[in-house]
């Protein structure tokens, strides 16, 4: 097919997402100082750490990935699976999980290293069942043993991380797995009867935890308890509010002198609409929807089943985790503690999404021009 032979890759996506990386590194210089020195006595130590543990490696994996053809990733599927359930159970073992929040398993830590396995576990899950369910072809529609097959081997990363447990990172994954399951040619019944289960259970993964139950209190009425449980929520709404429209200037923040939880993490958003206002924080939005439509499209043209399903999913993955970051910020959403794409410090995250991309680049130089 001459139409799909190779040609350059997608640059103009690729500066999109330099854009939204240099955007993210300048932010978390910024958000980070104050918690970093009062915690640490470095203002640097955020973004450090951000280079040396999520750049560094992150530029490795983009360039390995980028280069690899990716059809290679469907005939090594099932390693791939393999590794994704082993990394997930690792952090049940003593010495090697760690727990940071609630009780929850979901990190691995080696000496001065910490990993989170969720993180592979989204990648991992989108290369897998791309390739499996490129396999079973128009058996997807049938009911028995086509949808129900891959969706069970699909939920089964999803339960090893409800047994952790995370609930941020069950709902991003569950809709990567959801998303697949579209566009790789499930009936729309069939879906209909997915999402009701899917929100059935998170409705009960919330119900079980009463910090959970909490949160979601806290999202319908953040003014009941300003100063206890609704504390973060209406630091947010403070921050995102005092900004206006052109924000409080880069570094003027307020709220990141430890008024704010967590500003290097999940909450980054809010001190990035407090400095650069409402215009910038539009305008980032925007970013994030050309992304997506760009993302999509080399979806729509990739010359395979297998390549439009990953790029799917990798974009997917991508959208639904800010959706959720940013609605939180906003009280759109409950809080979940998921971090911003590209934005927010996590080294293993920005690793992953970065590896993500080298894929996306190497399926966009196969597209049909």
């Amino acid at each position: 097919m001459t139409n799909s032979k190779q040609h350059k890759a997608d640059h103009i996506l690729l500066l999109y997402f330099v854009i939204l990386l240099v955007v993210g590194l300048i932010l978390l210089t910024s958000a980070g100082s104050a918690i970093g020195f009062a915690r640490f006595g470095d203002n640097y130590f955020f973004i450090k750490r951000q280079l040396l543990y999520g750049v560094l490696p992150g530029l490795v994996a983009f360039f390995t990935l980028s280069k690899i053809e990716y059809t290679y990733f469907r005939k090594v599927m099932w390693v791939i699976f393999g590794l994704m359930v082993l990394s997930l159970l690792l952090v049940f073992i003593p010495g090697l999980g760690a727990n940071f929040s609630k009780g929850a398993k979901s990190w691995l830590q080696v000496g001065s290293i910490s990993l989170q396995p969720s993180e592979f576990a989204k990648l991992g899950l989108i290369l897998f069942m791309s390739a499996f369910l490129e396999k079973q072809g128009r058996k997807i529609e049938n009911f028995t043993h086509g949808f129900l097959v891959s969706l069970g081997i699909g939920m089964v990363p999803i339960v090893l991380i409800v047994l952790q447990p995370d609930v941020g990172t069950v709902f991003i994954i569950f809709s990567i797995l959801f998303g697949l399951l579209y566009v790789g040619g499930a009936k729309i019944s069939h879906m209909v009867a997915l999402a009701a289960a899917g929100v059935g259970g998170f409705i009960t993964m919330i119900l079980i935890a009463p910090y959970r139950a909490a949160r979601l209190t806290t999202f319908l009425h953040p003014e009941l308890d300003p100063l206890g449980i609704g504390y973060h929520m209406n630091q947010a709404l403070l921050a995102v509010g005092s900004g206006g429209l052109f924000g409080l200037g880069l570094g003027q923040s307020r709220q990141k002198f430890q008024y704010l939880p967590e500003v290097h993490a999940d909450s980054i958003f809010a001190i990035f609409a407090e400095e650069m206002g409402f215009i910038f924080a539009v305008a980032f939005l925007v970013l994030l929807c050309v992304i997506c439509f760009r993302g999509l499209m080399i979806a729509k043209h990739a010359k395979d089943d297998y390549g439009k399903l990953v790029v799917a999913g990798i974009v997917i993955w991508f959208m639904v985790q800010s959706l959720l970051n940013i609605g939180a910020m906003v009280n759109l959403l409950p809080l979940t503690g998921v971090p911003l794409p590209f934005v927010s410090h996590g080294g293993t995250a920005l690793m992953m999404g970065m590896g993500a991309l080298g894929i996306i680049m190497n399926i966009s130089k196969y597209t049909h021009k």
